[in-house]
């Protein structure tokens, strides 16, 4: 596969067009779980309008009342040609693929037909953090095995685990996060070539969460897990509710590797019945037509990390910031500091700035921040100062 270069879209950066004012009337958890006078830069909503097409879709829909129950195969297929132009990959077939209310349910779906209850499931930390929670309430243990100091997988680690949870014979997975939620890492094709040899070697079954797929920033490319030599029992979850904003509306596709294809057919009626018609609608519209706004948000995006880098250079010299090559999340090291443990209690009691804690995101957490800069360079120059401030324990938002 090769990457797909970007041509320049002519739509407005979307990161530039709500002001403050406006955001603050939203009623989502992102505008409503904290104070006014808080900036909100935690959860993963971006602080923007969304497409025309998908908005055109949606009205439409509910002008004729199509509020059903969702039907057909539209959504896997406008996936299937996004990734054929976007990623260079013809191997998403539609046939090996079923629709799902959304990734954490595909994902607990997904592990909940290749493990049973006490069955082992590793993840990569610092990992988002519903890997923990829904894991452990589908009965299944998380075994961690921790990215390396440069934050990609450490394969020695990776290969211990996965013979260390195999050893007494039981089934495992490993959940893999692709691109790396929260550090931005994207996986080579080299990494994911290994994970998946070594998954054989150990009879490990891989569930990939590919949410942030078409959110890659820099010059490195998204590889799909199930693109990969070895990868043919993996399982995928992918969906267009990150890169679009449609969190509220969602759906997602699980996708079956060649030799996973039995697996994904025993997937319970419920589950197939679930999905929301309207976010199918949506997320269908996202990706047939909705690709021009995608690149004016990418290179939005671009510009707004390069602006927090400037930013933390400028206002937080010790704060440690290595900028990743997806979504629109940043992991900030702020051990150096001395704002112990959570510093996002620090910076939302001194600073008004939310922030999702680093303890949360599991081993390697500790002093660390989850800062989401989908939003204006007002709002993130705002955002920094304030911090900054916190810091030097003056408080305020600025």
């Amino acid at each position: 596969m090769t990457r797909i270069p970007q041509e320049p879209s002519g739509e407005p950066n979307p990161l530039q067009v709500l002001t403050l004012d406006r955001l603050r009337e939203r009623t989502s958890a992102k505008w409503r779980t904290y104070p006014e006078d808080v900036l909100p830069l935690w959860v993963a909503e971006m602080d923007v309008p969304l497409a025309e097409p998908v908005v055109r879709a949606v009205t439409d829909a509910l002008t004729r009342g199509d509020t059903g129950y969702a039907a057909g195969t539209g959504f896997a297929e406008a996936l299937s040609a996004f990734a054929s132009v976007r990623w260079g990959w013809d191997g998403l077939a539609v046939p090996r693929t079923a629709v799902v209310p959304d990734v954490m349910q595909g994902v607990v779906e997904m592990l909940r037909l290749v493990t049973g209850p006490g069955d082992a499931v590793v993840v990569n930390p610092p990992v988002y953090p519903p890997f923990y929670s829904f894991v452990t309430h589908l009965d299944r243990r998380v075994v961690e095995a921790p990215l390396g100091p440069d934050g990609r997988l450490d394969l020695d680690v990776v290969e211990d685990t996965f013979r260390r949870v195999t050893e007494d014979g039981r089934q495992a997975a490993h959940l893999l996060c692709s691109p790396q939620n929260p550090t931005g890492t994207v996986h080579t094709r080299e990494e994911l070539s290994a994970v998946a040899r070594l998954a054989e070697r150990h009879g490990v079954r891989v569930v990939a969460d590919e949410a942030h797929a078409p959110l890659v920033l820099g010059d490195a490319s998204f590889v799909p897990y199930l693109s990969v030599p070895g990868a043919e029992r993996g399982l995928s979850l992918m969906s267009a509710s990150k890169a679009w904003n449609l969190a509220g509306i969602r759906a997602a596709l699980a996708v079956a590797g060649p030799a996973a294809a039995d697996d994904l057919a025993r997937l319970p009626d419920e589950v197939a019945d679930s999905p929301n018609h309207l976010g199918v609608i949506a997320q269908t519209a996202a990706l047939t037509d909705g690709t021009p706004w995608l690149d004016s948000l990418l290179t939005g995006l671009r510009a707004q990390r390069d602006l927090l880098s400037s930013l933390l250079a400028e206002q937080l010299p010790a704060l440690g910031y290595r900028p990743g090559d997806a979504t629109y999340l940043a992991w900030l090291d702020c051990r150096a500091l001395g704002l112990g443990d959570d510093p996002a209690r620090v910076f939302l009691e001194r600073g008004r700035v939310a922030l999702n804690p680093g303890p949360d995101f599991g081993t390697g957490g500790r002093g660390h921040v989850r800062l989401n800069f989908a939003t204006s360079a007002e709002v993130l120059t705002r955002a920094v100062r304030a911090m900054a401030r916190a810091v030097d324990g003056r408080a305020g938002e600025g």
